[in-house]
C-alpha cells in the first residue's frame, strides 16, 4: 500500500507519495495559501499524488487529536481550521493531521538518524524552532496533541518579543531569524563562511549562537533524558554536519554533567522531506 504525506510550511506545501517502507515514489510542491484556501489545496495535492488510501498532513502550530489547527503563528489566518474532519468528509479515507515538527521527528526516528533508539528528541532550527519527542519507543503528543512546542520555552523572561505574543522564547535566540539578528542582518550561509575563514566577528556570533542552542537542548535533556538529539532545519545545514561546538556547550550546561551520560547529537538525514514522510508514515501507523 502507498501513502500520501503533505508538509505545510510557512512558504510552501510539500507532498510526497511513499510505500510502506518509506521509499519516496513521487513528490509535488506548491506555495502555501491563506488558511481559507488550505483545505482545497491539500485535497488537490492528494489527488495529484494519486489519491491513494491514506493521507497524512504535518502543520506548524497547535494541532488537536481530531486534526483541527487551533493556532499557527506562521500560517496566515489559521484559527480553528478543521483540516482533518473536512478532508475525511471530502475524501472518505483515513486522514491524520499532526504538528509538522512532530511528523519530522517520527520520520527521523523510524527511518532516519534516530532509527533504532527508544528515547529521542528532534529539534528543527529554521525560521523558528519546532520539535518532536519519542519516549519509551512511542511518539509523545501530550494530553491535547500539543506536545513538542519547544521553540516557545522561555529562556529570557524579559527578552525579545516572539510572534506568539510571549517574550524571551527560545526560538528568538536560537533560530535562523535569531542568527540574522545576532549577525546584524547577514544570512546564515554568509556568517558561517566568514566563520570558517577565521573572521573574528563571525566567530563571536557563531559561538554565542551555539551557546543559545545548547541552553535549550540542556533543558530538553534534563526533562526528557534522550539517548539522541537529532538536529535538523536550514540553520543546522549551515554547520555542514559539524555540531561539535554545540555538543561541547551542551555538556557544559547539563545538570550534574560529570555524573550522567550525555545525549548524542546528530544531524537529520531526511532533509526537507522529513515532515511529509513522517506525516505519511504516521497515518499508516494509525491504521
Amino acid at each position: 500500500m502507498n501513502h500520501v504525506g503533505i508538509d505545510v510550511g510557512g512558504t510552501k506545501c510539500h507532498g510526497v507519495l511513499i510505500d510502506n517502507d518509506g521509499v519516496l515514489l513521487s513528490e509535488v510542491r506548491y506555495p502555501t495559501p491563506h488558511a481559507d484556501e488550505l483545505i482545497d489545496l491539500l485535497e488537490a495535492m492528494f489527488r495529484e499524488l494519486g489519491g491513494e488510501t491514506t493521507l497524512g498532513i504535518g502543520v506548524p502550530g497547535l494541532i488537536s487529536h481530531e486534526g483541527i489547527i487551533h493556532a499557527s503563528p506562521n500560517l496566515t489566518g489559521a484559527r480553528d481550521v478543521p483540516v482533518g474532519p473536512e478532508l475525511r468528509r471530502r475524501t472518505g479515507i483515513a486522514v491524520h493531521v499532526e504538528n509538522d515538527a512532530t511528523s519530522a521527528a517520527f520520520a527521523e526516528w523510524r527511518v532516519g538518524a534516530a532509527a533504532g533508539t527508544r528515547d529521542a528528541v528532534m529539534v528543527t532550527l529554521g525560521t523558528g524552532i519546532g520539535g518532536g519527542i519519542v519516549m519509551g519507543g512511542e511518539l509523545h503528543r501530550g494530553a491535547h496533541g500539543f506536545a513538542g512546542e519547544i521553540g516557545h520555552m522561555v529562556v529570557e523572561r524579559s527578552g525579545v518579543k516572539c510572534p506568539c505574543g510571549l517574550h524571551g522564547c527560545w526560538e528568538r535566540y536560537a533560530s535562523g531569524s535569531a542568527l540574522r539578528h545576532l549577525s546584524g542582518g547577514m544570512s546564515g550561509e554568509e556568517v558561517f563562511r566568514l566563520f570558517r575563514e577565521g573572521d573574528a566577528a563571525a566567530q563571536s556570533v557563531v559561538n554565542e549562537f551555539a551557546q543559545w542552542i545548547a541552553i535549550g537542548l540542556a533543558s530538553l535533556t534534563n526533562i526528557c533524558d534522550p539517548e539522541v538529539i537529532v538536529l535538523g532545519g536550514g540553520v543546522i545545514e549551515s554547520f555542514h554536519g559539524d555540531v561539535s561546538m554545540i555538543q561541547e556547550y551542551l555538556s557544559q550546561s547539563l545538570y550534574s554533567s560529570a555524573a550522567r551520560p550525555h545525549p548524542r547529537l546528530t544531524v537529520a538525514t531526511l532533509g526537507e522531506r522529513a515532515g511529509a514522510i513522517g506525516a505519511a508514515l504516521l497515518v499508516a501507523e494509525n491504521l
